[in-house]
């Protein structure tokens, strides 16, 4: 029990395997030969989903830990640069109808709650324009930083749009030759138990027993370890998420020199929504939907109708992929000497990109707290199970916001997405204190919350939100204080309107010249 933790086992490859390979080597000195040993078991015979083409702003700080460049991170892993999401179509359905959730905290957010002095000043301008700069980067195309800015450093706060099969590969590669992470390409046929229940070893086809002191799953759907191992419940959401089927598809562009949307392009559809994500080199596109409110042939209907405005006749000739979702979390996620990372843990949808934000989470958690003995690793195996359940519910409201929020009437999908049978009961005690305020800081328990108050506003005022107005009146000092934010606001998005390239623009000059090193 108080023999020291030397060896970590990280089973399946892809983003979290990587990620997971990646932080934890960075961390843990595994160079040294006193460091921590890292092995990942990558069988040669299971594909990447290769979907999860979007980032938040975190990405930044992980890659930079693990001692990456961003310039070799965006020539090679066909990378542009995401500023938040716009979402067409979930309010009333209209052709006009649209909102931003950006990466960039309203002005002044931690000083005054702009909502009300918005409600009534600023009637002219979305919630978004009026206190937060970002949308007009994005309503223009821009890139958020210049090509003199340092790797990693911001104009605007931002994060990335990537093809996931190149970064996997790319973060491979690093791992393997930069972070000494020891690589074995086989298929895991056994796993084999200690008399008290932990993993003693993984038998695999050519290499033999594998011995560790943690394992982690990264075997996505399959869940090798913590689901088939060791039989942990798997808690389905779609009660409360109805998404359950997705097609993809990858949209070339007509030539090079075609604008990047510099945000994630969410439009919602009678049964789901639709993703469009721009890459330099070509478009992830893809429809998700639910199998109970439409059929396939519809949905494929759908997305083709789609298309069809961007790309033409040239839409009815894309090859779909189908790809089935099971919206859910395990019961657990740290069993005895076994920790679940990615799609093994948990999915829920593509909405919002929370699938990579949470292996992040995970992963840094893991590495943060890594267990110095075995005797040890239960006090933190529990500790972690109760703040990933936390994170999990917390992004399960989040997520449903987006549906309940909306005034859509004209099919089944939107309004049984407001059924209160379908709503948790955390999310109904928010949405009613918030008919009377705006959603603070105050109403979470973490420090680390992955979401933040601003978002919810970002969504709930971006979708018209029914408001009960406060009645009790502002102070002359505040609202001073509220008409020098929005002043500000405004100059600061005429500067940055100004100043900013374009986004391919900027992507293109750091393919030619590289940004500065930190």
């Amino acid at each position: 029990m108080s023999k020291p933790l030397k060896h970590v086992v990280i089973v399946g490859g892809g983003s979290a395997g990587w990620i997971a390979a990646g932080s934890i080597a960075a961390m843990h000195n595994t160079q040294s030969a006193q460091g921590l040993k890292v092995t990942l078991i990558e069988s040669p015979d299971v594909k990447s989903i290769g979907v999860g083409e979007g980032t938040w702003p975190t990405m930044r700080t992980t890659l930079q830990k693990m001692g990456i460049s961003e310039t070799d991170f965006i020539r090679e892993c066909d990378v542009s640069f995401k500023q938040g999401a716009k979402f067409a179509k979930w309010v009333t359905g209209a052709d006009d109808d649209f909102y931003y959730h950006p990466l960039v905290l309203p002005q002044g957010y931690f000083d005054i709650d702009l909502f009300k002095y918005w409600q009534k000043d600023q009637q002219g301008k979305s919630f978004s324009e009026a206190v937060c700069f970002q949308e007009q980067v994005c309503e223009n195309g821009l890139a958020p930083k210049l090509i003199t800015s340092p790797e990693y450093a911001a104009v605007a706060n931002y994060a990335y749009h990537l093809n996931a099969g190149k970064f996997a590969e790319f973060l491979k590669a690093h791992c393997i030759n930069k972070l000494g992470v020891n690589y074995i390409s086989d298929h895991v046929g056994k796993i084999n138990s200690t008399e008290t229940g932990d993993i003693a070893s993984l038998s695999t086809k050519k290499h033999g027993d594998i011995t560790g002191d943690l394992f982690v799953d990264c075997t996505g759907f399959s869940a090798l370890l913590i689901g088939q191992h060791y039989q942990v419940p798997f808690i389905s959401k779609k009660d409360i998420l109805f998404i359950d089927t997705a097609l993809a598809v990858q949209v070339p562009y007509e030539d090079g020199a075609d604008e990047i949307a510099s945000h994630t392009i969410s439009t919602a559809q009678d049964a789901g929504w639709i993703w469009d994500i721009g890459l330099p080199s070509r478009r992830g596109v893809g429809h998700v939907y639910s199998s109970r409110h439409t059929t396939q042939a519809e949905a494929e209907k759908a997305l083709r109708r789609y298309l069809k405005d961007s790309i033409g006749e040239k839409s009815e000739s894309l090859s779909l992929r189908k790809i089935d979702i099971n919206p859910g979390i395990r019961e657990k996620f740290w069993v005895n000497n076994c920790v679940a990372v990615g799609i093994s843990a948990g999915f829920l949808e593509p909405l919002e990109a929370s699938a990579l934000v949470m292996i992040e989470l995970a992963v840094a958690t893991i590495a943060e707290q890594l267990p110095a003995n075995r005797e040890c690793m239960d006090i933190v195996a529990q500790s972690f199970n109760e703040r990933f359940n936390y994170n999990w519910d917390r992004i399960i409201d989040f997520l449903k916001l987006h549906y309940i929020a909306s005034k859509r009437e004209d099919t089944a999908f939107w309004r049984d997405n407001r059924d209160p049978a379908t709503i948790p009961d955390s999310l109904k005690s928010l949405m009613t204190l918030w008919q009377h305020r705006s959603p603070s800081e105050y109403d979470f328990h973490h420090k680390r919350e992955v979401f933040s108050a601003a978002s919810y506003q970002y969504v709930l005022y971006g979708m018209d939100f029914d408001f009960t107005p406060n009645d009790r009146g502002a102070t002359e000092t505040e609202e001073k204080m509220a008409q020098r934010m929005f002043t500000e606001n405004k100059q600061i998005t005429q500067k940055y309107v100004s100043a900013l390239p374009k986004n391919r623009d900027l992507i293109d000059k750091i393919h030619e010249f590289g940004f500065s090193k930190i």
